[in-house]
Order: structure tokens, then sequence, then C-alpha cells
């Protein structure tokens, strides 16, 4: 299918894009811009509902309830999940996975044990996960992919093995971009009776989830990645995961009774949402999922491939360009890391800033995999659907500039 990505139909739907017609947006990877949809919704809970949802027997009180429990029924239904009470609200994806490693994981590792994650976590996913094998004597064992970024079969079967209690995985990295095989993943690690978490931050956004399809225990993502507001993420389990794990955080309204001895904790997901939640954060993103559903996946899914297509070939055209990944552009899910020969990220980033080109320079919370690829830091274009080919000319034009600025020509 070809694509057009001269015409841009999304920009208009996003306030900040259309009030900054010269700005090239190409930091998605790190936080999206937010549709004008979003923004009403979380505006509209306000003026609309503002109360505590949960606490009241009020009408106010009852409908902000609903808004929480219908926008928790579309999210599951976005990820492939059919029972919305598998859904637990958190502030992010940090969260989400600190959650599981400082209530989960305590719950079953021993001295001797293995938690498996691989080299290319972002550091949410990685240090979580340092702190508590060391809290348990247990150890961390890194999957490594090979030149291409391929996490192979070989790989899998030499790293997951009867000590693996933990496998800890990103569904696609944030600075290579690559897909990593999340099901064959899950399949080794159910057969040696281990549970695997998955870190879907970057791949929410960029194509369609399924957790059943997947076969993993426990899927987080955050709602600033897929175009909705900041602080407010998504962790699903199983309910078997779910129910096994104690709360991390106590009070308000995750408690079934208590006295001044005990307490009993209130049924998932309840138990893992101590406190008031971020009702405008949450409306917000159910508003953000309505409006990726309404785009379609697919659709979106196919534009950003062709724009990551199209940014991939011109900078691989220059010769002083050296490309941090596959060499295939498809495998770059929405992410293009690269250097430009001799000259450091930061000022590249900088004098891009200068020519309203935003892209992110630095190690991505990703320091462990830049030190095995031998990279210090790296410069980083990460696109979304609401680009387009004048954003890859603005950005191929400011390489250009780079280059001129460091070697006159």
């Amino acid at each position: 299918m070809t694509v057009d990505i001269t015409a841009n139909p999304y920009k208009a739907d996003f306030p900040l894009l259309a009030n900054n017609p010269d700005l090239a947006f190409l930091d998605s990877a790190a936080t999206a811009q937010r549709p004008a949809c979003v923004l009403d919704a979380q505006k509209e809970f306000y003026e609309t509902m503002n109360s505590n949802p949960l606490r009241g027997l009020y009408s106010l009180s009852i409908q902000a309830t609903k808004a929480i429990e219908d926008a928790r029924a579309s999210i599951a239904a976005f990820i492939g999940a059919t029972d919305p009470d598998q859904i637990a609200f958190t502030r992010n994806t940090s969260e989400s996975l600190n959650l599981l490693a400082l209530s989960y994981a305590p719950t079953v590792l021993q001295p001797g044990d293995e938690v498996v994650i691989s080299i290319m976590e972002h550091h949410s996913n990685l240090i979580p996960w340092q702190q508590a094998c060391r809290n348990a004597g247990a150890t961390l064992v890194y999957l490594r992919p090979d030149d291409q970024g391929v996490i192979t079969d070989e790989e899998i079967q030499a790293k997951i093995g009867p000590k693996t209690k933990i496998v800890s995985i990103a569904q696609v990295s944030n600075v290579l971009g690559v897909e990593n095989p999340v099901k064959k993943i899950c399949d080794v690690a159910h057969s040696f009776g281990a549970v695997v978490f998955v870190d879907g931050a970057q791949s929410v956004p960029h194509m369609t989830v399924n957790v059943a399809d997947l076969g993993c225990d426990a899927f987080a993502f955050s709602g600033h990645k897929v175009f909705g507001p900041m602080g407010i993420g998504v962790l699903w389990g199983t309910r078997q995961l779910l129910e096994a794990m104690p709360p991390l955080y106590t009070g308000g309204e995750m408690i079934e009774y208590v006295s001044e001895t005990e307490a009993t904790w209130a049924p998932i997901p309840t138990k893992f949402e101590a406190g008031t939640q971020d009702a405008a954060g949450i409306a917000g993103l159910a508003a953000a999922i309505a409006y990726v559903n309404d785009k379609g996946m697919d659709a979106l899914a196919a534009r950003e491939a062709a724009l990551v297509q199209e940014a991939f070939t011109r900078l691989t055209q220059l010769p002083y360009i050296q490309i941090i990944g596959p060499d295939d552009p498809a495998a770059h899910h929405g992410v293009i890391s690269f250097n430009i020969e001799g000259i450091h990220p930061h000022d590249v980033a900088s004098i891009m800033d200068s020519a309203n080109v935003a892209i992110r320079a630095g190690h991505h919370c990703a320091q462990p995999l830049l030190a095995w690829l031998g990279v210090e830091s790296c410069c980083r274009a990460s696109l979304a659907f609401y680009n387009d080919r004048k954003d890859i000319d603005r950005l191929i034009e400011a390489v250009e500039l780079v280059w001129r600025i460091f070697h006159g020509a």
C-alpha cells in the first residue's frame, strides 16, 4: 500500500503542532503530542463531574466512578484483555514495573534464582530487577541481541532455564526500534514455570497489541507515549498473578476492612490503586485510545512505517551518518538512532533545536545497551503518524547544517 506522507490530515488535531507549524517534532518516543480530544476530555471531567470517584453516593461521584470504569474497559479492549478488572492504573510504565519488582518478586525469588531481562532494556525495566535480585540473592541474566538487534532462538534457549523465575522484556526497544520475540520468550519461560512481564511503552503507540496472543503474565504502558496525558499508566496482569500479589501502596480505597490491628485488601484492581486516582488523566487516556481506534491502528502504523523508510533512506545517503541498529528500516518501529561522525550528539541536538527540529540526544535511559554497543551516546529521531515529509526534509536540512558548522562545507 502506497502512503502519501506529503499530505497530513493529522497535525490539525494536535494543538501544539497546529500552533507551531515551523516545528519538526521528532521526539515522540520520549512523549507523544496530544490531540485536542484528549485535552477536552480532561477539561470536561473537571467541568462536569469533578468529584472523588468510588467514595460518594451522590450523582457526581457516581458519574466519575462510571467514567473510570468505562475507561478501564476501553483500555482493556485496546490491548486485547477480556477482563477490565485486570487493568490497574498507575502513574506510568516505570511505576508499573516497580510494582511488579517490589510486590511480586519478593514472593518468588530465592537465593540462586535468576531473573532474565535484555541488555536493551530502558532503565525502568532494569534497575528494579537489579534491586530485586540484590535483595533476594538472585542473579540478573541478560539476553543479548545479534548485530541486527535480534534476540535469537539460541540466545533465548541459552539464557532462560530451570533457575529462571521472572523474565521482563521490552516489546520494542526505545533505542534500536526492534520488536523482540515476546511470544517465543513466553513459551520458553513458561515451559520452566517462569512468568513473563512486558514493557509495552514503545510498542503500544506503534502496533496492535494483544496480551492474550503474546501470552505474557503482565504488560505495562504509559499514557503519554500513546497520545494521552502524562502521569497515567497501565498495568495489566493475569488474574492469577494480580490476586497473588500483595499491594505496594496502602490506604484509601484499596482496603476492604480495617481494624486497629489488621486490614484486608479490596479485590483487584482496586487493591493496587491506593488514594485518589488521576481521574481526569484516565479520561484523557480513554480519549486517546478512542482517537487511535477511530483513525485505525493499521493505517497509522502504515503511515509511520513509510515515514521511517523515508527518513532512514535519506539519512543513510549522507556519508557521515552512522545508524545505530538494524540495517532494515522496517525493523525500526518509529525510532531511528544515529550519530554524525565526529560530532557529539548534544551538539547535534542543540544546533538542530536552533533550526526548530526537536530530537533527543544522550543515552536514552539505556546506558548498558550503549556501553555494549561501544557507543557513549547517540541522537534519536522518533516519528509518529502526525509527522510528514516536510518534517523529514527539516531533519535532513538540520543534519546538513550541523555538518557545515563543524566542517565549513
